[in-house]
């Protein structure tokens, strides 16, 4: 009886969990407005990289050769990852090739017939609303009468279906980046990522009781998660930290060197670009797509029904001259909303409202109909976008990942770029949403819940929509003299050979409005007493040897950034500046807080990765260098950062 008792009991302490998460929302303050940035043009075509500390020689790559760029083949995690008996069998991915020339293409104009849509289906929210509240009161009552062991029974069996659904999930696998050598490979080159779908995925696992699989753990995304104080490039368009060129830039470069607090012989270097702030008065009009997934897979709470909600905070936040059409798809794609004035904001929500989830998944139908809007309605000089919200099985039409690929590649020419929101668990492919977003010229996030998606749409929402510089690399030119051997912390499927630095054809990263960037290097001194990894030379030619000026300059490495107008074309030059870095001896007790706490969310992950290169580190000490280093703490975020970390300890041996 208790058994039947607690599994009765399961859907109200879910509603009840979503409540109280909804209830712990603080809003950020509005950021200040920018100017345009200036653009100078790159001196011809690519010439081979060459360290600034090398006298001659072989210049550094740092990709082993066959190393891939950024495309990844994507697999199932293991049955062990997910809490299954060794005997159940894994989940294969099975792809469909479909040529683009046979892609039906739907009419922009009306409503299709077959839709999915509910005429007159009553407002979401309000319907939730009152589920939850209802289903809060059962559930006290409920833990009251069934007591403590029922209840925790109940929990337990909550954790065991959730660790079944996830296993039918698909993540890129993660090849770790591995210690290179100054002398052999000065340059490290990597695209810039403000992508944060890793971060709130990974909370999503560890929430449910479950470890995450190390191909959902991107490391540079849950750094990126949370808010520094760097400080953003002035008004007056103040020059990069270190550089002496005044003309005004996109963004703020600051740079932070201490012990590794995982391996203190070692140095941890922060790399961290700041952002232009701008007001939200001062954003651009908008013309929006929102591009919403309404096939049978998203027919649950969390996923069209948190898509309806978070789709509504995003509406309430625009001003009367934006525009917002609604593109849905499921065995065929259709116009739901025509495109609508910001003046209207209760047309766009009572067409939200009335969607209702059902059929096949025809994502690439949906793609094409849904830029189609958006070129119809560009506006120029303003912000053209496509939202696409999805769990991102696509089973019908373009199915394949390098199709779909190859399609929003060739949509973002058009000058409208993506953002990606992933919805919902169980079928989940982040893998095909996060390539999506990167080719698209856009940004990647996971909604697990409606705080999420307020701090995505409400709080950073000019960040979100506003892009202020694109195509951004950085280059960091270690120096031999100091450094005996360096390792780049994440970015894995962000790095670029190193004379793609150069090439203003190779597509890059985006920096939105407000957003900071954080990188992390760990440095292996050039005194340490440890050798450094070895490189196969050619017989033909070696490397250089460091410049006097190298052994004297008392640097570290040198910081390069190049990156285009938010504007440009790929035919446009690119700006380039670089940041010179000092060695620094400082004690990691000693770093900024912000430092601090980059630094034990980085040792998250790693732990999480099960990565080789996690030296000391354990969760728990994760946990503690991250709670020593809250400090200011708008929203809670970092706060709860710190209990995600315990959560994890608790959950794994780390």
């Amino acid at each position: 009886m208790a058994l039947l008792a607690a599994l009765a009991l399961a859907p109200t302490l879910s509603g009840c969990v979503e409540e109280a998460r909804e209830a712990a929302v603080v809003s950020a303050p509005a950021d200040e407005v920018a100017p345009a940035e200036a653009s100078r043009p790159s001196s011809g075509p690519a010439a081979a990289p060459q360290s600034k500390w090398d006298s001659g020689g072989a210049p550094g790559q740092e990709m082993a050769e066959g190393e891939a760029d950024s495309d990844m083949p994507v697999d199932a995690f293991a049955a062990d990852a997910a809490g299954l008996p060794a005997d159940v069998p894994m989940f294969e991915s099975v792809q469909h090739p479909v040529s683009l020339n046979s892609l039906e293409t739907a009419a922009p104009a009306e409503p299709m017939e077959g839709m999915p849509l509910a005429a007159n289906a009553p407002a979401r929210g309000a319907t939730l609303k009152s589920e939850s509240r209802g289903l809060r009161l059962n559930a006290l009552r409920d833990a009251e009468r069934l007591g403590e062991q029922e209840v925790e029974l109940q929990t337990e069996l909550l954790v065991r279906e959730r660790k079944s659904d996830f296993s039918r999930e698909q993540y890129a696998p993660i090849p770790e980046n591995r210690f290179l050598s100054a002398k052999d490979t000065p340059l490290s080159t990597f695209a810039v990522d403000v992508d944060t779908a890793s971060y709130a995925n990974v909370r999503r696992f560890l929430n449910g009781g479950q470890l995450p699989p190390p191909g959902a753990v991107r490391i540079e995304e849950l750094v990126n998660y949370f808010r520094y104080d760097y400080e953003p490039p002035s008004a007056e368009g103040a020059p990069a930290e270190g550089d002496g060129d005044e003309e005004s830039r996109p963004f703020a470069v600051h740079a932070e060197v201490a012990s590794c607090p995982w391996a203190t012989d070692h140095r941890l270097v922060r790399i961290a670009l700041k952002g232009r702030e701008m007001e939200t008065d001062a954003r651009p009009l908008c013309n929006l797509v929102f591009l919403l997934d309404v096939s049978g897979s998203m027919d649950s709470a969390d996923k069209l029904g948190l898509v309806k909600q978070a789709m509504t905070l995003l509406t309430q936040q625009l001003g009367e001259n934006d525009k917002v059409s609604i593109v849905v798809y499921a065995g065929a794609s259709g116009l739901a909303l025509p495109p609508t004035g910001g003046d209207d904001p209760q047309a766009i929500i009572d067409a939200l409202d009335n969607l209702a989830a059902g059929g096949s998944t025809n994502g690439g139908q949906g793609i094409e109909l849904a830029y189609r809007t958006a070129r119809e309605n560009f506006i120029k000089g303003g912000v053209n976008r496509v939202i696409l919200c999805t769990d991102g099985d696509f089973n019908v039409g373009v199915t394949d990942d390098s199709s779909l690929v190859e399609m929003i590649e060739e949509k973002a020419k058009a000058g409208v770029s993506l953002t990606v929101l992933g919805f919902g668990t169980g079928n989940y492919q982040d893998a095909k949403m996060e390539q999506l977003a990167d080719k698209g010229d856009g940004n990647y996030g996971y909604i697990d819940d409606i705080r999420e998606a307020k701090k995505m749409l409400v709080e950073q929402l000019t960040g979100t929509l506003v892009t202020i510089a694109k195509d951004v690399k950085i280059q960091a030119d270690f120096n031999p003299a100091a450094v005996k051997s360096y390792r780049l912390i994440g970015y894995e499927n962000r790095k670029m050979a190193a004379e793609d630095f150069r090439d203003d054809a190779k597509d890059a990263g985006e920096i939105g409005a407000g957003h900071s960037v954080t990188a992390l290097y760990e440095v292996v001194p050039a005194g340490a007493d440890e050798e450094a990894p070895e490189t196969p030379q050619s017989k033909y030619q070696t490397p250089g040897e460091p410049t006097d000026a190298a052994m004297n300059s008392g640097e570290l490495l040198t910081v390069n950034l190049r990156y285009k107008a938010p504007n440009a074309t790929k035919e446009d030059p690119a700006t380039e500046f670089n940041v010179p870095v000092p060695d620094s001896m400082k004690a990691f007790e000693e770093a900024s807080a912000d430092y601090r706490f980059a630094a034990a969310v980085a040792a998250f992950g790693m732990l999480l990765r099960n990565s080789e290169h996690s030296g000391t580190a354990k969760l728990g000490d994760a946990a503690a260098w991250a709670e020593a280093a809250v400090g200011e703490d708008a929203g809670g975020y970092r706060e709860e950062f710190v209990g995600l970390a315990e959560q994890a300890a608790r959950l794994g041996d780390r």
